[in-house]
């Protein structure tokens, strides 16, 4: 749109003016230390603030640095991460707290930081704003409606992280990425937006307006509805790997641990190995040593 430019750059007094004095009270807001800041992003992706703030203090105490979770077998890693879900994340970062260790440290420039294990463009920009106050424009699923709803319209990936660059105040970018996410967490929500309550209200280019379509619906970075969990893949693998943290299971006994029949249990079993997971020695089946 013609006004978008001048539209989102009016946003950074109004959105800091709201923001600073509202943060929300989150421990990974207390530190720059890269390590802890990053097991707090990858613990956030797809999990709720509540469930993450308890498994955040547990994980940093068992593994403080890269290099005690590099030092530490893989199974130990997944048996910490247990109830979170999507245990590639812990694979992940067992495998960038190796690599950080034998680099000496975290890089501190996108190509590097994005050169380690599952690590995505959003990941990588949070460590440069929120571990070393880089000017790195972070794009959530909070921030990506933000902008959305300012534009008035849906926004591609690369059109959504432009903005993102090009308005991202220089030097406080640490500050500027808290507010925005916090006003996309705690007001331009994704049910019931508090319009009334917004600080940029007036420039937004969708108002909450119902007989509009949301532009945020479709937009990238803008989390879709997830896929129920009951009777899920995921629930499935869930029980598997809950049960491989108490010690190796039978491969007979497995589609009984999981719920599931022999064919989808040997399904999911198979890609649980190939992805590093777990082993098998024909017989049973156990958490990586």
């Amino acid at each position: 749109m013609a006004s978008e430019s001048q539209a989102v750059s009016d946003l950074t007094g109004d959105v800091l003016a709201w923001g600073v004095p509202r943060l929300r009270d989150l421990p990974w807001r207390h530190t720059r230390d890269a390590w802890a800041v990053l097991v707090s992003e990858v613990m956030l992706q797809q999990t709720q603030v509540g469930r993450v703030i308890p498994r955040w203090y547990s994980f940093l105490d068992r593994f403080p640095t890269p290099a005690t979770c590099a030092a530490a077998p893989l199974g130990d890693v997944l048996r910490e991460w247990q109830g979170l879900g999507y245990p590639r994340r812990a694979r992940n970062l067992h495998a960038t707290a190796q690599q950080v260790t034998e680099l000496g440290g975290f890089p501190r420039d996108l190509d590097g930081l994005l050169a380690l294990p599952g690590i995505g463009p959003y990941t990588a920009r949070a460590v440069m704003a929120f571990a070393f106050e880089l000017d790195a424009a972070v794009v959530d699923t909070n921030i990506a409606r933000v902008y959305a709803r300012v534009a008035g319209e849906r926004l591609t990936p690369k059109r959504v992280q432009s903005i993102a660059d090009d308005h991202c105040p220089s030097g406080d970018a640490w500050v500027w990425n808290q507010c925005l996410m916090d006003l996309g967490a705690v007001l331009c929500r994704p049910r019931d937006p508090a319009c009334g309550d917004c600080p940029i209200r007036k420039r937004c280019g969708w108002h909450g307006d119902p007989e509009r379509p949301d532009p945020a619906v479709g937009s990238s970075g803008v989390s879709g509805k997830q896929a129920p969990f009951e009777g899920s893949d995921r629930q499935a693998r869930g029980r598997l790997m809950k049960a491989l943290g108490n010690g190796p299971v039978g491969l007979t006994a497995v589609a009984a641990v999981m719920q599931r029949d022999d064919a989808t249990a040997e399904r999911l079993v198979t890609d649980l190995v190939r992805d590093g997971l777990c082993c098998t020695d024909g017989v049973t089946i156990c958490l990586p040593t």
